[in-house]
């Protein structure tokens, strides 16, 4: 089927995701920060955390997996000689080209994704020091920031750090070369911008319906890439309003699907200091027929304005050091797999009452797996899984997916 993603909320069909593995066991107390990690992950718990959320996402849609559409693609001579060349463009190495040119396909995407460890000389093996000729991705798991689809289109995302510059490259050669992902084309990819005042990423891009696009202006998102993201939606797709949230530059927001996600038509989980409140953020709306953006009164204000009447649930409910607490362990982050019913990580206590309180059954993930009953039409429900592994990565039910088929939940 090909790519059509419209909203955040529609029945999800199909969807990419990444399973984590052996890339995370570069990530040591000395490099967790060139990863962009605040804690080590215990590997084989987060692997069965994953395994159990990816089992809940099949209940209700296709799941591909990252490295399955890689291996597909690369059996193709010219789409793997590209793909190659273009990592190479990123860390430039003769020997290292010559070992990729004769590995097996499924061998290339296993370094591709896991990295490759240098050969240590005499120094090194006397400081029993190890390097990378060509670095592990182990952000991959979050295949929503590299790469997302709005309406029929796909954007790839210009990633702020250069440790996962090559993701990039990976998901564009799945979007550009494998049909099962079959696209109109790449409207932004971030792949070719590799300009430090050029950044945009998927966690900061909400598609709120054909004609809406919600954008967080974040410390991984810059002014110049919005700009041109917003040029290109307005010319080349059914986009006639952009809103823009003017987000902290801080460790705790680096998204906006950290502080924002749409849980169903009228219903969005909030970090309430950002937009309740004398410390709400700064909101701009962007209409297609006018020259540029104006502020509006607030998030929701503009939301009306654009025919969409959405309101708030409190992340961590009304008290503030709750509310920081869970919205740390991606409290926010939630997944709809159809309007009404969403994933989240189990450990945000304080969010899911607050989800009760607006008709939302907490259903634990193992017991809606072991049965056969599913969650009834018209329910609201939040699917609760753990996650207390994967949620040291900084990202959760959002993050760690790549929707390409929604439903229109308008129909």
């Amino acid at each position: 089927m090909a790519v059509s993603v419209s909203s955040e909320i529609g029945r999800l069909r199909e969807v990419i995701v990444h399973p984590p593995g052996a890339e995370l066991l570069a990530v040591t107390p000395a490099t967790r920060a060139d990863y962009l990690y605040d804690d080590i992950i215990d590997l084989p718990r987060a692997v069965s955390e994953h395994a159990r959320f990816v089992a809940v996402l099949e209940r209700f849609a296709t799941v591909y997996k990252v490295a399955d559409l890689l291996s597909e693609v690369v059996f193709d001579a010219d789409a793997r000689q590209r793909l190659v060349r273009d990592t190479l463009e990123i860390i430039s190495s003769e020997p290292l080209w010559r070992e990729l040119d004769q590995l097996e396909p499924h061998q290339l995407v296993k370094t591709l994704i896991e990295g490759r460890e240098e050969p240590p000389g005499q120094l090194a093996k006397a400081l029993n020091e190890t390097g990378y000729t060509l670095p592990p991705l182990p952000n991959l798991f979050f295949t929503r920031d590299t790469a997302m689809a709005i309406n029929d289109h796909v954007m790839i995302g210009s990633m702020r750090y250069g440790v996962r510059w090559s993701e990039e490259l990976i998901m564009k050669a799945i979007f550009r070369y494998n049909a099962r992902v079959s696209n109109r084309g790449i409207l932004y990819d971030g792949s070719r911008e590799h300009r430090m005042n050029y950044t945009l990423e998927g966690g900061d891009i909400h598609t709120l319906r054909h004609d809406t696009i919600l954008i967080g202006f974040s410390e991984r998102s810059s002014p110049a890439a919005i700009d041109n993201l917003v040029n290109i939606v307005f010319d080349h797709t059914e986009v006639t309003n952009i809103i823009v949230v003017i987000m902290p530059h801080a460790q705790t927001a680096i998204h906006l699907d950290m502080i924002f996600t749409q849980v169903d038509r009228e219903l969005c989980v909030v970090y309430p200091p950002h937009f309740l409140g004398p410390e709400r953020l700064a909101i701009l709306h962007w209409k297609k027929d006018d020259r540029g953006m104006r502020e509006a009164a607030g998030l929701f204000h503009a939301l009306r304005e654009c025919g969409i009447s959405m309101e708030p649930i409190l992340c961590g409910g009304d008290r503030r050091v709750v509310q920081e607490r869970e919205q740390w362990s991606s409290g926010c982050n939630f997944l709809a797999v159809r309007p009404g019913v969403v994933l989240s990580y189990s450990r945000n206590e304080a969010t899911l009452r607050e989800m009760e309180k607006t008709g939302f059954r907490i259903v634990n993930a193992a017991a809606f797996l072991e049965s056969d009953a599913g969650i009834p039409e018209g329910e609201r429900a939040v699917i609760a899984f753990d996650g207390s592994e994967l949620v040291r990565g900084g990202g959760g039910a959002r993050c760690m997916t790549c929707p390409i088929v929604r439903d229109d939940p308008e129909v």
